[in-house]
């Protein structure tokens, strides 16, 4: 694999390293520290980082910033695992513990926001891998992004796993003074022990739903993500009416449910974990996903009625499908939710 190749050692190949990631150089670290025991960093500094969503997508938003690859949230369902591959790395342990960190986003995209070719859409962020995971909390990309895109008035949205989004709430509440900013949660379940095994290395449930709490009380208006529905482990009646409970009772402005979808890359890792911890699973999910990465949409339309249903018993509302996609200017503001994005967060 290329990855043996990306060393911090000064007899290796820079030129190659760079050209793999598309950086001007590469610097490898490592950290002494329990948080990121077994975790390698690649620091790299990036030629851009506003990203156009290709016109297939089925994003509502057009442009995205993502400082990170990689994620230690390590979710075993993660979408995002495929793009490791692009590197050439694994999409299993690596994506977890090989993390790519674009060390000079901050200063990029504020040269992009300045230039005059950039006409103010709205960016959107956490929609591959989370910004908030805790390499932020080490490498503190996330504050010069936020202001950035606040003394530019740009309109931008976050969605995220991570707790630590609180660092920057002042910071977000100075952006959403001047311009719209749209804050989500992904929160797909409750359940304790799906969370420890699914999402090992991400915040609980209820300590992403503080961060909801928190927002709200500050006049953030934050949406929850109810992603992923896991069909079989997470979809009972009793559990996603307590999830859609927990998730009224934060103060979400909105909820919108998105059921587990298994592209490649992400599909072998799922269900190498789930022949580990639910074998007796393992034929309901090949009939399930026969037809590809997304289950039948008679299951999907079950799952968005049932989750809006309780949204409304509870009194809170469905997310729009879509945002609108609003530049920076003159005339009146118009909300700029993610919408059912595809996350890792998602």
């Amino acid at each position: 694999m290329r990855w043996e190749n990306l060393t911090a050692d000064p007899a290796g190949d820079p030129a190659r390293d760079a050209a793999l990631f598309g950086a001007d150089r590469v610097v490898t670290r490592t950290f002494d520290t329990p948080e990121f025991h077994g975790v390698t960093f690649h620091e790299i500094r990036a030629r851009s980082i506003v990203n156009r969503v290709p016109g297939a997508s089925r994003m509502p938003f057009e442009w995205t910033v993502n400082p990170y690859r990689g994620c230690t949230h390590a979710c075993v369902y993660c979408f995002a695992r495929r793009t490791h591959s692009y590197l050439d790395l694994d999409t299993g342990l690596g994506f977890d513990s090989q993390i790519v960190v674009k060390v000079n986003a901050p200063e990029l995209l504020r040269r992009r926001l300045a230039s005059r070719s950039w006409s103010g859409e709205h960016i959107a962020m956490g929609t591959n891998v989370d910004c908030y995971q805790r390499a932020e909390g080490r490498y503190r990309l996330m504050p010069g992004i936020v202001a950035a895109l606040r003394d530019h008035a740009n309109p931008f949205s976050i969605l995220t796993k991570g707790t630590l989004i609180l660092r920057d709430l002042d910071l977000l509440r100075q952006a959403s003074e001047v311009t719209d900013v749209s804050v989500s949660v992904s929160v797909g379940f409750t359940d304790t022990e799906l969370w420890r095994t699914v999402e090992p290395g991400t915040p609980a449930p209820e300590r992403r739903l503080d961060v909801v709490r928190a927002l709200t009380d500050q006049g953030i208006g934050c949406g929850v993500l109810m992603a992923p529905v896991i069909p079989f482990l997470g979809d009972h009646p009793a559990q996603l009416r307590a999830t859609v409970r927990a998730i009224a009772a934060s103060g979400a402005t909105s909820v919108t449910p998105l059921v587990l979808h298994l592209r490649p890359g992400a599909r072998e890792w799922f269900t190498a974990w789930l022949g580990h911890h639910h074998p007796h699973l393992l034929p309901s999910y090949e009939r399930l996903y026969a037809e590809g990465a997304y289950a039948p949409r008679w299951y999907q339309r079950r799952i968005t009625r049932q989750v809006h249903e309780l949204a409304a018993e509870y009194g809170i509302g469905p997310a729009r499908s879509a945002a609108p996609r609003r530049t920076a200017g003159p005339g009146p503001a118009a909300p700029a939710a993610p919408g059912p994005v595809q996350p890792t967060l998602l």
